[in-house]
């Protein structure tokens, strides 16, 4: 074979191949890992619970003695006390309707539960003792900085907290420092298939981390390992002789090794972590789940498509049911096209069967290539360790943020800055393990970037499976760091592209939300984010008519695992030019509420959940003036009202679950 010429493939993303062979460390005594403190001292009869009243509440204060307190401390346990006959104590306050209070004698959850049911009372958890969080550092040996040889001096800095010399590393290590994930999320990998030999991949005869997948790839001469669609995923090798170049159905596909791109990008998503071995994967505890629909120069969107489909759990004919559904699909993949019929269909059905997809944005630093410009895709650009984008990034307003895809900075010798993943060094068919290092094998390219946003995902749902699609995305792009300005004045603003002819951006630029995003991928603020609970409005229609009632209906909210939702607020917003009113309470899980006049109504639901955390819905409906034949009254009224809100419920219920 040559030395290595870039392959252009009909839908891979860029993919560098072999690696060298690199020496593992043996593993130190003991497994290191986050400072581990004694539990603290807590008394055996002393409870202390937090209690937050309602607003409508009469509420006792005590005396301010100190004229520069503006509003005085909550004392309600003499209040409590009388009320449910225990001796209790007033702690501190927490806001104008939350304080905390002590009792003795009784157990915490106990006295939480009696509480709980007082009239006044919104909502009650355990006043629970945190500790400061310890630095999260695996036992990876190419994990930290101080490398040797051709392996990146940085080791892994993609995946440590941001440093002024570093802004762009997402720091997986504030992540894992409230989850290492769950073994039950899975992440599939749409790509060439995986080595399932490689030690650092988890591949064991009960399943592991890597999962045992499946093979799209319908052509025999593109899968390049004797036949069709079948059970095995294993990647056989997709390299491109000169006289497949030259002719026949490869022909200008470029001469080029075999990538193993998708061992690399099933290695960035989940390698195994703390293991004294390799590499750390973002996702640590994540299973991995190979979905083969790459082979030789690339693969088709038929095949695609239906592996996106079975990786979510859906069915494919002529293939058998997927065990291990994933929660979220990658797809390291693309080609300069707008978004098809059949990539949406495929993204519309997993994403309504609660799969978050995510996508690289490409590397020719044009427009967004397909599928990352699919609705509801989660786009990822690639940027440089110091957060400006990487030169070969395609950009435009189709990116939700941007992550490292890796950069050299020097034009020769070591690359500095790559992302260093699980491959192999075979340059034709499979041969030894190996890990990607600074050599010419360095791990570059958005293909590379987009693992990192979905192994994040992947963390947020261990903490709050319910979440649904949009929330996760929402809360990527509300947690991404502001991109930094560059050092040097001479860099220039990112161009939004015209389309794929436009002129490449081939240089470094400066990220705007209009081309890279709405910041750098932050992964432990967005798992921070994802223990918020989720507010979620069914039932309300798109247009009603004044003189209804909607029924509301606020039950698919959800709490982070663990927790539990346990207040619910209705209101209208201040921007509502209709004219309506709450029927009945407005604090729990379903409320009614009664129009009287056109407009726009929007309404607004806030919920609580165990740990104090909150989360808003809205909806808008659109009133619409009485129809002529209104005015109906007595029994004539009230029947044509029950008609009215029964019709709703069944929309509402059809729109819930379509």
């Amino acid at each position: 074979m040559t030395s290595r010429p870039t392959a252009h493939l009909r839908l891979a993303a860029l993919a560098l191949a072999t690696a060298l062979v690199l020496p593992v460390s043996a593993a130190p005594d003991g497994e290191r890992g986050p400072a581990r403190v004694a539990a603290p001292p807590t008394s055996a009869d002393t409870a202390r619970v937090i209690v937050r009243f309602k607003a409508s509440a009469p509420r006792e204060r005590a005396l301010a003695a100190d004229p520069r307190v503006r509003e005085p401390a909550l004392r309600m346990a003499r209040v409590l006390s009388q009320r449910h006959g225990i001796t209790l104590a007033d702690g501190a306050s927490v806001d104008p309707q939350t304080q905390v209070v002590f009792a003795h004698g009784i157990a915490a959850d106990a006295l939480a539960q009696r509480l709980a049911g007082d009239a006044d009372v919104e909502w009650v958890q355990l006043d629970r003792r945190q500790r400061a969080f310890q630095a999260v550092v695996p036992n990876d040996p190419l994990f930290p900085a101080g490398q040797t040889a051709v392996t990146p001096a940085a080791g892994q800095w993609v995946l440590r907290t941001s440093t002024a010399s570093e802004p762009a590393a997402i720091d997986a290590q504030g992540a894992w420092a409230l989850t290492r994930g769950a073994s039950g999320i899975v992440v599939a990998v749409i790509d060439t298939g995986v080595r399932f030999e490689h030690p650092d991949l988890g591949r064991t005869l009960e399943g592991g981390k890597l999962l045992p997948g499946y093979d799209f790839v319908s052509d025999a001469a593109t899968a390049n390992d004797g036949d069709g669609r079948d059970a095995d995923p294993s990647d056989p090798g997709d390299w491109i002789t000169a006289a497949e170049d030259r002719r026949g159905p490869f022909e200008d596909c470029g001469e080029s090794d075999s990538s193993w791109h998708g061992t690399q990008t099933a290695g960035l998503v989940g390698a195994m972590t703390n293991n004294a071995l390799g590499i750390a994967g973002t996702g640590w505890d994540l299973n991995v789940l190979p979905v083969r629909a790459l082979g030789k120069c690339g693969g088709f969107v038929s095949d695609i498509a239906a592996g996106i489909r079975w990786a979510a759990g859906l069915s494919v004919p002529g293939v058998p049911a997927n065990p291990h559904p994933a929660r979220v699909v990658n797809l390291s993949l693309g080609s300069a096209n707008r978004c098809d019929s059949a990539y949406q269909a495929a993204i519309d059905a997993v994403r309504a069967a609660g799969v978050v997809v995510v996508a690289a944005a490409g590397n020719e630093g044009v427009a967004v290539n397909q599928p990352g410009n699919c609705v509801g895709v989660v786009t990822v650009a690639g940027v440089r360790h110091v957060g400006t984008k990487v030169g070969y990034s395609n950009l435009g307003p189709e990116v939700t943020l941007a992550a490292p895809a890796g950069n050299c900075v020097n034009l020769s010798g070591t690359c500095l800055y790559p992302l260093v993943s699980t491959s192999n060094a075979g340059t034709t068919v499979p041969a030894a393990s190996t890990y990607t290092s600074g050599g010419d094998d360095a791990t570059l390219g958005t293909s590379f970037a987009s693992p990192l946003a979905a192994a994040t995902a992947g963390l947020m749902l261990s903490v709050h499976p319910a979440l649904v699609p949009d929330a996760v995305a929402t809360r990527l792009r509300d947690t991404a760091r502001a991109f930094p300005p560059s050092s040097d004045p001479s860099v220039p603003l990112c161009r939004v592209p015209t389309g794929f002819d436009d002129t490449p951006q081939l240089a470094e630029c400066v990220c705007t939300a209009d081309t890279c995003g709405t910041g750098l991928l932050d992964a432990g603020r967005a798992v921070a984010a994802a223990l918020r609970p989720q507010a979620v409005l069914s039932a309300l229609p798109a247009s009603a008519e004044a003189g209804e009632t909607l029924a509301l209906d606020a039950s698919a909210s959800s709490a982070a695992s663990g927790r539990q939702i346990v207040a619910w607020r209705w209101a209208l917003a201040d921007d509502s030019s209709a004219t309506a009113e709450f029927v009945g309470p407005t604090d729990g899980p379903a409320a009614t509420l009664s129009t009287s006049s056109s407009g726009t109504l929007v309404v607004a639901l806030t919920v609580t959940d165990s740990a104090g955390a909150t989360s808003v819905a809205t909806g808008t409906v659109v009133v619409n003036a009485a129809s002529s034949g209104g005015g109906a009254s007595g029994a004539g009224f009230i029947a044509a009202l029950a008609l009215a809100t029964f019709v709703l419920h069944r929309v509402g219920r059809r729109r819930h679950t379509r």
